[in-house]
């Protein structure tokens, strides 16, 4: 009986102690949520205070890494209108570089065209359709690349008519 009553004891205290170890984690997430502010500028600030500086690449690992794509002529969704842009790709490193030039003519060009081919005009002109387009590219191409990913797109031409 005597060994019954210490089981008991026993398991009692270890339930009060998990009760009072998750009342403390629910609590403890709950100030945080509290802390965090809802206006996103000041998020944004937070989560820039964050981040910690790296060293920049240099001029020449950057030139290095860039692959560019000039003149491509396609027409656009819809209507009778056309562009005629030109891309710049950087890429993280030498060996994304080298199988991104390897994929160039068929796969790159190919997905950058038919891109363009569902863009309409409207879709397209301005500083938010040129950021549309590059966002959307990076999203098509970075998955064809194995050895390195697409780190920045830059539109170096564009004209529309």
């Amino acid at each position: 009986m005597f060994k019954n009553k210490i089981f008991i004891l026993i398991v009692s205290i270890l339930i009060a102690i998990t009760l009072i170890l998750t009342a403390a984690f629910v609590l403890w997430n709950f100030m945080e949520k509290s802390n965090q502010s809802k206006d996103p500028a000041a998020q944004a600030q937070d989560a820039v205070a964050s981040v910690k500086p790296t060293k920049a690449p240099s001029a020449e690992a950057v030139k290095a890494n860039t692959a560019i794509i000039k003149d491509i002529l396609t027409n656009l969704s819809g209507s009778q209108n056309f562009i005629k842009i030109s891309f710049a790709f950087e890429l993280e490193n030498s060996k994304g570089k080298t199988e991104f030039d390897s994929l160039l003519d068929s796969a790159v060009k190919g997905t950058i065209v038919q891109t363009l081919g569902d863009l309409t005009k409207d879709q397209i002109e301005g500083s938010k359709g040129s950021d549309s387009l590059t966002a959307t590219l990076m999203n098509k191409l970075n998955p064809l690349l194995h050895d390195g990913k697409i780190k920045q797109i830059w539109i170096t031409d564009k004209v529309l008519q």
